[in-house]
Order: C-alpha cells, then sequence, then structure tokens
C-alpha cells in the first residue's frame, strides 16, 4: 500500500454557511458540491438547494464538508458521537504574522500567536463547527 494523500472530511450541519465561513475566513475556494438531490455535481451553490457535500481548497490543502446526516450513515462509526473533534487540522502557512492579525481583526476565537519549544511560531482557532485549526510557520 501507498498513501499519496490525506484529506479531512468535516461533519458539519450547514453546507452553505460552512462554505461562507472558509471562503471569507481563510480564503479557500469551493471545488465542488453536491446538492441534497444526490443527482449530479455542482460547481457553485445555487441559492434554491440545500447541500449534502462540499470539497474546497487553497493551495495544497483540500477539506471535504459533508452534512451530518449524510456523514453519519456513510461513516458508521461516527453514529451517536458529537460534531467536533478532540483532533487539530494543523497547516504550515507563509506569513503567520500578518494572518494572525488578519483573524484577530475579524474576531474570530483565536489563541496567542507563541514561539514554540520546537521552533515553531502558532496558534489555534475554532471554526464555525467546534473544529480546531491550526496555523503554524517556521520561527525566525
Amino acid at each position: 500500500m501507498k498513501i499519496t494523500k490525506l484529506t479531512p472530511n468535516f461533519e458539519v450541519t450547514d453546507i452553505k454557511q460552512t462554505v461562507a465561513y472558509y471562503k471569507e475566513n481563510f480564503g479557500f475556494r469551493l471545488v465542488m458540491c453536491v446538492p441534497e438531490t444526490q443527482d449530479g455535481i455542482d460547481q457553485s451553490l445555487a441559492g434554491n438547494k440545500t447541500y449534502v457535500y462540499a470539497m474546497m481548497q487553497r493551495d495544497n490543502v483540500e477539506i471535504f464538508f459533508q452534512r451530518t446526516d449524510t456523514f453519519k450513515a456513510d461513516v458508521v462509526y461516527a453514529q451517536g458521537l458529537p460534531i467536533g473533534a478532540s483532533v487539530s487540522f494543523y497547516m504550515d502557512v507563509v506569513g503567520i504574522k500578518a494572518f494572525y492579525q488578519e483573524m484577530k481583526e475579524k474576531e474570530l476565537p483565536v489563541t496567542d500567536l507563541k514561539t514554540t519549544w520546537y521552533g515553531m511560531q502558532e496558534f489555534y482557532l475554532k471554526d464555525l463547527n467546534g473544529y480546531i485549526l491550526g496555523f503554524a510557520e517556521k520561527a525566525g
């Protein structure tokens, strides 16, 4: 076996709201989405449709978002578990100080920007669905 990629699939309550949040706050772009009818793939969110899935991308990072009902049907081990996770999704970025300031100006819940014992400048935030996102850049 050869592993070629890891893409998180986040269980969310509202696809449109989550897509807007990741677009506005982190600059992700919508790659594709699946309407509730699951009869095709859309390249953009239509105002008159409800969605069960979206794929977003920024640079080399992809994230899937899947509505709770279909997520729990597909990922049976998630049945009975709450949304959110006891895991953080850690992303290396370039320009951490400016990005951190931008997140603070948007009044998103962020930790302090700090330099760690392992040589990274990093901070964490919790997104609208309760997921913990970490952002880091090598210090100095």
